[in-house]
């Protein structure tokens, strides 16, 4: 496809899901603090009536604008059709179900287009806080309109981070002394914080999949910044296994120093965990 050709088609296909995911969002905001019916996936996971809901009409919507693109969400059984597709959507109805549950305002709606294995577009909207981040790769990053940039921060001193306690800890016992420490329920919102340069490292454990991470790759790295693995590694995206490592977005200039307090944080807990966050 020439160059031209496919800028344009990525722009459709922005347009597109940046309308889907607005409106999802307004469907699980009708439920937000209304006490939705909540169930229990696999060992511990909530789900509930909204995210449900949300699911259903991102995957109704988008599949009847894009017949012929795969499908990867967290509320939608998996099947291998979509690794034979060129361009799949990977969805996030709620990201940050627990959060939504309990009344936390962190939670968004995320939606990304990948082709191959690299995210192409991508929307992810936080309707309690009215912030939607869009972005195409190759033509950077927006929130609510605003080009994202990451922060300039070179020095792990005084950065601002945002983690699980074990992470937020073991920068802390290496003698970094924060600013600002912040947990919160929502991995894809929490890493779009470096992109929009308000955290400069954020990390999850071991065990985050595709949807929540597709469309905020995008967005991190279309804002200057890094999401990767402990060894250094960029993400790949819809692969038979949709699982990731412990991962971290930052600054450029942070990246490396990160790992190594993560990668000791992680030692001895196997390549994959249980739950991500």
């Amino acid at each position: 496809m020439p160059d031209a050709e496919r800028v344009l088609d990525r722009t459709a296909d922005l347009e597109l899901i940046v309308e889907a995911a607005q409106e999802a969002g307004r469907i699980a905001l009708g439920y937000f603090k209304r006490d939705p019916k909540v169930w229990i996936k696999g060992a511990s996971s909530p789900v509930s009536e909204a995210d449900l809901a949300a699911d259903h009409y991102l995957r109704t919507t988008l599949m009847a604008a894009r017949p012929d693109y795969g499908w990867l969400s967290e509320e939608t059984a998996d099947t291998p059709d979509r690794l034979g597709r060129r361009r799949v959507f990977v969805v996030d109805p709620i990201d940050g179900t627990r959060g939504f549950i309990d009344g936390h305002p962190d939670w968004c709606v995320s939606v990304a287009i990948v082709e191959a294995d690299t995210p192409a577009a991508a929307a992810l909207f936080a309707p309690v806080r009215a912030e939607l981040f869009e972005g195409v790769v190759g033509q950077g990053a927006r929130l609510n309109g605003a080009r994202l940039a990451v922060s300039g921060r070179n020095r792990m001193e005084g950065a601002r981070i945002a983690g699980p306690a074990r992470h937020l800890r073991a920068m802390s016992a290496r003698g970094m002394d924060a600013t600002e420490r912040r947990f919160t329920p929502s991995l894809a919102y929490r890493f779009a914080l470096v992109s929009a340069g308000r955290v400069d490292v954020a990390t999850a454990r071991p065990g985050a999949y595709d949807w929540d991470l597709a469309a905020v790759d995008l967005l991190v790295h279309e804002a200057g910044g890094t999401l990767r693995d402990l060894e250094g590694a960029r993400l790949r995206f819809n692969g038979a296994e949709p699982r990731h490592p412990a991962l971290i977005a930052s600054t450029p200039a942070l990246a490396s120093a990160a790992e190594t307090i993560i990668a000791e944080a992680e030692a001895g807990r196997g390549a994959l965990g249980s739950t991500a966050s």
